[in-house]
């Protein structure tokens, strides 16, 4: 694996080491969360542009109940510049209470940033995600794909809270042949 780019898709721990749990004005963490629903396998449809992203697609981000009860966190995507897979593996533990899905994840050491949930479906199927400001920004889905409805709403909800969709990328889902 090119050493540079598992540095890259780990510099997301860049982003955690000023420790900041926090979370922007005006955007609110889930209330009455389930993480036993929202565990599992998760699909990036739109993100903002981080370095630590730069030029993977097949982006997603699994999440299971570690030993010690914070929770797993493995984010993979692909490179087709490298022409292989890249994978992150951090944790994260709860800010507040295990009803609020306001978490703080780490993927070096000591280092906590923000992961906020502002915006989950009833049926748990997409959520949209930031951290300790609006620079960063997922939505994420249990498929690889939305529906046409599903993607306005996600965009127009993503806009109430104070991002710009025009930002957004959009990384490729398609199937990786021979991989």
């Amino acid at each position: 694996m090119n050493v540079y780019k598992t540095i890259s898709l780990t510099l997301f721990s860049l982003l955690l080491l000023a420790g900041c749990t926090g979370k922007p004005d005006n955007i609110d963490p889930v209330t009455n969360f389930q993480l036993d629903r929202y565990l599992g396998h998760w699909y990036e449809i739109a993100r903002l542009d981080h370095s630590f992203e730069r030029g993977l697609s097949n982006v997603t981000a699994t999440y299971r109940i570690n030993n010690d009860g914070s929770v797993g966190v493995i984010n993979r995507g692909y490179s087709k510049e490298d022409q292989e897979w890249q994978q992150a593996m951090g944790k994260a533990k709860f800010v507040e209470s295990k009803d609020v899905a306001h978490l703080k994840v780490s993927f070096f050491g000591p280092f906590y940033g923000s992961y906020i949930v502002f915006y989950l479906a009833p049926d748990y199927s997409m959520a949209l995600i930031t951290s300790y400001n609006r620079d960063y920004f997922w939505l994420l889905s249990r498929t690889p794909t939305l529906s046409k409805e599903k993607m306005a709403k996600a965009r127009e909800l993503a806009e109430q809270a104070g991002f710009d969709p025009s930002q957004f990328i959009y990384p490729s889902q398609t199937p990786i042949t021979g991989q």
